[in-house]
């Protein structure tokens, strides 16, 4: 069976996975760009937006495998656009611009579907209102018998880290303090005890935690 998997997302010191204050100008609230600065300088970031240049090194061979073996990603509302409650603007396709940098179905989780909208590169973005096993199963359905990516923000990979569906859990750990925001580690005691865990500190000063399923 494919596996589940999180790449990439990063906590304040505090536990935070996002600040607080989403807005359409600030996705990640008032944290800005710190909590993804050591993403920003990787050569693998910077070919997804179609740039030349960027950092090699640890950071970047971490970041690399965010795409590997991919073949749906499930996220949640906040990561698609800052609307709260019934869609007021169906024109927002999300924060990447007409060709998003997944090239997959995405799998929108939303108390508030609507229809799908299909981008371009391959991205089609699907609303849904389900269950994290329920909507598993479409997004595995959707894969081809590749893995699925659970994208964020924390909210939603803390429901598939509850419900024992994550196979493989990459978080970086940045050297900021965010005091407020979404938390990230709450309600998650004992986790450690489901996956064999590794860590490593690199240059940029983030701390990668990788937990794998034995």
């Amino acid at each position: 069976m494919s596996r589940v998997r999180v790449h990439n997302f990063t906590v304040s010191l505090d536990g935070y996975g996002t600040g607080e204050g989403q807005s359409l100008e600030a996705p990640f609230g008032h944290a800005g760009e710190r909590l993804l600065d050591w993403l920003h300088h990787t050569r693998t970031f910077r070919q997804m937006l179609g740039q030349d240049g960027g950092e090699t090194g640890l950071d970047d061979e971490m970041a690399r495998a965010w795409g590997e073996g991919i073949g749906a990603e499930i996220m949640g509302r906040n990561k698609f656009g800052p609307q709260r409650g019934p869609w007021k603007d169906h024109e927002w396709t999300g924060w990447w611009g007409p060709n998003p940098v997944f090239h997959t179905p995405v799998f929108v989780l939303t108390h508030h579907p609507r229809p799908s909208v299909e981008m371009e590169g391959g991205t089609t973005f699907h609303f849904v209102d389900a269950s994290p096993a329920e909507v598993l199963r479409r997004a595995r359905e959707a894969a081809g018998g590749l893995d699925v990516r659970i994208g964020g923000g924390a909210t939603v990979i803390r429901e598939f880290l509850a419900a024992d569906l994550v196979d493989h859990l990459h978080v970086v750990v940045a050297p900021i303090l965010l005091g407020r925001g979404v938390r990230f580690w709450d309600g998650l005691e004992g986790l450690e005890q489901r996956f064999r865990i590794e860590s490593v500190t690199a240059p940029s000063g983030v701390t990668h935690h990788t937990f794998t399923r034995p």
